[in-house]
């Protein structure tokens, strides 16, 4: 039996954080990938996605040269856009990613581990043990239990950007992040896209108000939006799938299911190793170690934090708790703040509480926001859709913030930075911003902020005695 300083099953994001860290440290490591290396993120999900978002991106505004002054005389033709994102995933999971991991050794595409008991993995017949491992499985696409619907061909994520051609009409199941994101790639690049949901308004998770102006957006570009509609029926009849809703029969050429996440844990036998967990996932302390002293579950597959960077994150906290002689000084997952974006046009991005969540915990609050509408440089850009707005209070404290328009998966940083490590409105105020960039919406927010304090009680008057 061959023995290893560490053992990780899975290399997505958060195993591949963990092996690049350790090989780096000279560990003597092992990494299982029964597919891929990259996880879904890179080989079918973050990566594949914003590669079809920015092509649908390029034909959108082709397609509308004349708001910027320019006469363009003709048409474009859609031709290959989803082979075009499976040669950037290919030159990206190449060399570029491999090259991390060449201190290591790679068990790929061989089968998947399993536990034989709590420090020995078997992999393909052959058994490996380490006084560490690391479970890095991720999640895969939830199949919601609508009649009929496991019996018609249908898309997740897994399958969507191996398809030839943009099909005609889409209907998409879902309106998280995979939903949208799906719905405007594939509209802007020519499909006919209706979307249906049980929840009330786009990414659920978030700001309702946010996910309005996405909804206008959408279906300003044609979108259907079908919120707090169920579907009750899908078949398919001579080559088309037939989706009967609550708001009445569609027929589409493809169906695409985003519905959320579930994890991966059949394969590994976590009962032979003692490993508890349940159906969201494996159970974790707050160092993100199992119930097994030296065994790790990091990323998805522990339901704390279903994106890329908190896997990557987790698995770097992981590994140092892991080597870190002293028990006195462990990271703890939930000291760290998990910002969220959706990359749509315009985008949608959270750090911290929304204002929804604010009034649930009895938080007394001030909500703060600037439109994209009122800034020169979103103007000039054709981007006056959205805001940025944050839930705060008389001293500045910061709780959160919300924001969706341009750019708002950039922007979101500096609210993340704030809220991490305790910086009020009034530090964000008297920051320097280089000006026009789009960043100085978020000083623009805090100004306001500090305007409507003086605007009130005895700023004003004590203002006047004095000039």
């Amino acid at each position: 039996m061959e023995k290893y300083d560490l053992i990780v099953i899975g290399m997505g994001p958060a195993g591949m954080a963990v092996t690049a860290m350790a090989a780096n440290m000279g560990l003597d490591i092992l990494a299982i990938e029964k597919h891929k290396v990259g996880g879904e993120c890179l080989n079918y999900g973050c990566v594949p996605s914003k590669a079809l978002l920015k092509a649908g991106e390029v034909n959108e505004v082709t397609e509308n040269f004349k708001e910027f002054g320019i006469k363009f005389s003709g048409k474009t033709e859609i031709d290959n856009p989803l082979e075009i994102v499976r040669e950037k995933v290919n030159e990206i999971s190449g060399n570029k990613t491999m090259k991390a991991f060449e201190r290591a050794k790679l068990i790929v595409d061989q089968g998947e581990a399993k536990f034989v008991d709590k420090k020995v993995v078997e992999v393909d017949g052959k058994q490996y043990t380490a006084d560490k491992i690391f479970i890095a499985t991720g999640t895969e696409p939830l199949i919601p239990p609508i009649p009929g619907l496991k019996d018609v061909p249908r898309l997740t994520n897994l399958n969507i950007f191996a398809q030839t051609n943009i099909p005609e009409k889409l209907t998409i199941i879902g309106g998280g992040a995979i939903g949208s994101e799906m719905a405007q790639a594939f509209s802007r690049l020519g499909s006919e896209v209706n979307m249906f949901q049980i929840d009330d308004h786009l990414v659920p998770i978030g700001d309702e108000e946010a996910g309005r102006v996405l909804e206008d957006k959408f279906k300003k570009e044609g979108i259907g939006v079908y919120n707090s509609t169920a579907i009750n029926k899908v078949e398919e009849k001579d080559g088309k799938i037939i989706i009967h809703t609550d708001a009445g029969v569609f027929e589409s050429d493809k169906i695409l299911v985003a519905t959320g996440r579930k994890a991966v844990l059949e394969p590994l036998n976590l009962d032979q190793a003692g490993i508890k967990y349940d159906k969201t996932g494996i159970k974790i302390n707050k160092k993100l170690e199992t119930n097994i002293k030296g065994v790790y579950a990091v990323g998805d597959c522990n339901g704390k934090a279903l994106l890329s960077h908190a896997a990557m994150h987790q698995g770097m906290l992981a590994l140092m708790n892991a080597i870190n002689p002293t028990p006195i000084k462990q990271f703890k997952y939930d000291d760290f703040l998990v910002p969220w974006s959706v990359f749509t046009k315009p985008e949608i991005a959270q750090a911290g509480i929304t204002e929804k969540e604010a009034k649930e915990k009895g938080i007394d609050y001030q909500i703060v926001k600037e439109k994209y509408e009122d800034y020169g440089r979103t103007i000039a850009d054709g981007k006056p859709e959205g805001f940025v707005k944050v839930i705060t209070n008389s001293k500045g404290k910061i709780y959160g913030a919300t924001i969706v328009g341009e750019q708002a998966s950039e922007l979101i940083h500096e609210w993340v930075l704030a809220i991490q490590h305790n910086i009020s409105m009034f530090d964000i105020m008297v920051t320097q911003h280089s000006f026009p960039t789009i960043s100085l919406m978020n000083k623009r927010v805090a100004e306001k902020w500090m305007m409507n304090k003086t605007n009130s009680g005895m700023v004003p008057k004590l203002a006047k005695k004095f000039i």
